[in-house]
Formats: structure tokens, sequence, C-alpha cells
């Protein structure tokens, strides 16, 4: 084989590990960014929070520590140019929004709508912040009480029940039997394993012990099924639904209704679900009253026990941007500002930056990089709160109808129309609304949810996706509950108001907005 020497001109992509950051950050929740923040707090000693207002160069972005213009991976981010230094007692800051304003113009973006209503975008006061003290999920000192904190101060199921199990007089080794069932429980408060499959992975080997772990355990069961609340420690829906029945008759306020109700929990879960009167009347030997009336009680009992237990924590939802309407009627205005309770105020340490500029000893290159670290840290965080405003200022923009006068007047929307106003990669849209929350009159909502689809109407025009489910939603709710809507009546009443939709667009608009066929509406 001959070797030889050849020349090869290439082209390739390279990110940054700045770019990668910020990239990073753009996609991270609330929630996520505030841990980011954390693990970078306890990690780099350059990174500091600080209650006060910061001048500019404290965030790292002084001119001379900007990244270059060529580093905005063709329009993967907006080119970010700081603000023009301002006074000290201008406590306002400028949000890049515009090409003018990259460029270190220092007006406000601000975008006035006639007729319907106009929109005001207004920057928050300060920094991070402005006069708005940080609270404890931002990193700051306010001793408040978030949801947070009360979410996580939340009881759990199996605490619940281990403080029951304080009150029983049990032997040490039933008690550790029903211990071990209270921690086996999933979050619904079900057993999901049998009690054989238990003993067993507890003495895969000696069978004698593994009976004697049953025995155990059949008791321990036992004495699970009653305690609050009633229903947990069940292996099927049907258990847990004729615990709460059996509970109801034991206490002596059952309904009448309740030993038919028991009967049917103990037929197949699958008649129940599709309300088959007429099948389940056969079985049970009960009238169809009996049996309607029967199943209307088991329509109010809770097939979740461990439902309200269930850590809340995971579906807390902090708004990044507030919306607020100013003024009535055709003279109405909406304001759109970042949250600053979600905005952490971060600056580098100034004793330390101090110290290493003045020693340059052994390890100087090492801390260096660690306080160029922090200086990116927190222009990328900045950048990060920028870009969102832009989008959501966008957004307002676009769906300025919405805010008037609800989700039935949503207008179609796809991430392409916000990349091409804002000069943005639609990547980089997809990330900015995702897991981005924003506070509105009509309530709170994920970016995401003002992007929709287009269908076709009688007019030529397009209507939005999330507009025809809120109609969908809205005739379901006036519907006769005797003669429900089926999803071809549905249609047809799309077509009358201009709006094509076929059956299975409906059926599938249905399915998404959680609303039963018609003939299970009608039953229940």
């Amino acid at each position: 084989m001959k070797q030889g020497l050849s020349l090869r001109v290439s082209q390739h992509l390279a990110l940054t590990p700045q770019l990668q950051q910020s990239i990073r950050l753009l996609q991270l929740s609330t929630l996520e960014l505030s841990q980011e923040v954390e693990q970078m707090l306890d990690d780099n000693p350059f990174l500091e929070v600080t209650l006060e207002e910061a001048p500019r160069e404290e965030f790292g972005l002084a001119q001379a520590d900007a990244p270059p213009a060529d580093e905005s991976h063709d329009g993967e981010f907006a080119e970010y140019a700081p603000a023009s230094a301002s006074s000290p007692s201008d406590d306002t800051r400028t949000v890049a929004t515009e090409p003018e304003a990259a460029a270190g113009s220092e007006s406000e973006p601000e975008t006035n709508w006639e007729g319907d209503g106009s929109t005001e975008v207004i920057p928050d006061d300060g920094e991070w912040g402005g006069d708005a003290q940080p609270r404890k999920n931002n990193l700051g000192g306010d001793e408040d009480v978030d949801a947070t904190d009360l979410a996580r101060g939340n009881e759990s199921l199996q605490s619940h029940l281990h403080r029951q199990a304080l009150s029983l007089r049990l032997g040490e080794e039933d008690r550790c039997a029903l211990r071990f069932l209270i921690e086996s429980l999933n979050d619904d408060g079900y057993l999901d394993e049998a009690l054989e499959s238990l003993a067993a992975s507890l003495s895969p080997q000696d069978l004698e012990q593994q009976e004697e772990l049953v025995h155990r355990f059949t008791v321990a069961l036992r004495l699970l099924h009653h305690l609050e609340p009633v229903g947990v420690g069940a292996r099927s829906l049907a258990e847990c639904l004729s615990l709460q029945l059996k509970a109801m008759r034991a206490n002596g306020d059952a309904p009448p209704a309740c030993d038919t109700a028991i009967r049917i929990c103990a037929q197949p879960m699958e008649l129940l679900a599709r309300r088959d009167v007429k099948r389940l009347t056969q079985l049970c030997g009960d009238s169809d009253a009996q049996v309607r009336a029967a199943i209307g009680l088991i329509t109010r009992l809770e097939p979740k026990p461990g439902r309200r237990f269930v850590d809340v924590e995971r579906n807390i939802v902090i708004p990044d941007v507030l919306v607020t309407k100013i003024g009535r009627g055709g003279q109405a205005r909406f304001r759109v500002q970042l949250n600053p309770d979600v905005m952490p105020r971060l600056r580098v340490h100034d004793v330390y930056a101090g110290a290493l500029k003045a020693h340059k000893g052994e390890g100087h290159q090492a801390l260096q990089q660690r306080l160029q670290e922090a200086r990116w840290f927190i222009k990328n965080i900045q950048q990060r709160f920028d870009t969102i405003l832009r989008v959501s200022n966008a957004i307002v923009e676009r769906q300025k109808n919405f805010f008037v006068h609800g989700e039935l007047a949503m207008r179609p929307l796809v991430l392409r129309e916000i990349a091409d106003e804002l000069g943005l990669h639609e990547s980089t849209i997809s990330r900015v609304t995702t897991a981005k929350y924003m506070a509105t009159p009509y309530g709170t909502f994920e970016l995401k949810y003002f992007f929709g689809s287009a269908l076709g109407t009688e007019t030529g025009g397009n209507a939005s996706s999330t507009a025809v489910r809120a109609l969908i939603k809205q005739f379901v709710a006036s519907e006769n509950l005797k003669k429900p809507l089926s999803d071809s009546q549905i249609s047809e009443m799309l077509k009358e108001q201009g709006i094509e939709c076929a059956r299975r667009t409906v059926a599938k608009y249905r399915e998404a907005l959680r609303i039963a066929p018609a003939n299970l509406r009608k039953a229940l």
C-alpha cells in the first residue's frame, strides 16, 4: 500500500462552550434554572448573590468581555450588545429586542395597538428584579414561605399511614410487615406486587420462611385496608371500590344502592366502564333503576386513594412572563414583563476578583478561567430572559385577540412566524416556549399553548386548532344530557360556523380535551 500526503479543505460547525451553555440554559424550566444557579454558586467562588442592584460590568457584560458577534450560530441566538452606561439614578433595564436596540439604543421597545387593544412591553425595574425582594426560590434571603416550600411540606401517603399505625397494638413482626406493605404502595395507594412476590424478594431461597411471610403480610394487609384513606392497599380498581363501599355499609350511612354497587364491582370492570346497564342487570339480578343508582354511587368514589398525597411540587407552575391588562374597552392595553421573582440577582465577587487581579501567583490561569466562567454564566442568564421577553412580546402581539376575547379568538400560529419576525432559529423558539409559562388575565398557560395549526374555513381564511377545541368544549357544555352530541354532529355544527373539521379530527380534539364519547356522556 503506497503512502502519501493530501490536502483537503472542509467546513464544519463547532459550538463553543459558551454557546453550548447558552443553549442549555435556554431550554431549562424555571425550577431547573434555580437548581442550576445553586449548583454554580457552590462550584464557582467568584459568583455570588446580591440583594442590591449591581452595575452592568459586575454582571460580566463589559465591552471587553462581550462575545464576538460571529458566535451567534447563524441566527440561533440574537446578537447581544450591552446597553450603554446609564446614570446611577436610572434603574431601567434596556432589553435589546430590535436591531436598533442591539446597536445600543436605550429606548424601551413599545408597541401600541389601536382598536382591539394595545400592548406595552415593560422591562423589569433594575438589573434583575428592581425593587422587588428576591424569594427563597431565587436564592435570596426572604423568609416568606413560597409555593415550593408549601409543596415540600405536604405530608406523604406513607407518612400518613405510618402515623396511624402507631396507634395499633401490634407485635414486632406484624408491625414490620405492615410497615413493609406501606412502603410498597405506589403513588395512587395501590399494592402493585402480589404478597407472594414480596415474600420471595425478602427470602428468595427459604420456602418455609416465604410461607410465614405471606401469612404475616395477609394479616398486615387486612389492617392496612382499615386505615385512612379508605381503599388504600387495594390490588385492583375493583377491590379499591369495594373497600370504600363496604366501609360505607359498616358505618351505617350507606345508600340503598350500596349492596348493588358491591355486586357490580365483582363483575368485569369493562362492563362498568361501558355503562352496560343491560348486561349488569342480568349479572347482578337487580332492577334497571337499582343498577343505574349503583353506577351513580360508584362514580362518586375515589379510584385513587393516594391522589391527594402525591407530591405536588412536580406540578408547580411558576410563570416566567406576566401579562396584565390596563384600561378597558377599546383603550385597553397589555403590559408584558418578566416575572421578577424568577430572575436571580448574580454578580462577580468584588473581593475575589480584585485579589486575583492584584496577585498573579501559582494557579492564576485556572482562577482566571473560573472568573471568566462566572461572567459568561451571568451573561447567558440575562440573554435567556431577554430572549424569553422578545418571544413573549411577539406572541402577545400576534394573539392580541385572545387577550381581549378569550381562547375562541385564538388565531393560527407556528414557530416559523415568530422565528422570522425575531430573526431567530425555529429550534430557539421551540426551546423558549417549552416549560416556560405566561400568566394572563385568562389563566397561566405554557408558551406553546399559543401555537396551533390552521383549519380551513368557508371564507378562505384559517381557524386555529386551539379555538376549534374551545368551540367543541363549548358545544359539549351546552348539550342536552339526554341526547349528547356525537362527533359527526359536532363536525356538522362546526361546518355551520364555517370551519371545515372532519369527524376524525373532532374525535382527536375531544380526546385531547378528555371529553368522554357521546354514549358515556349520556350515562353520566
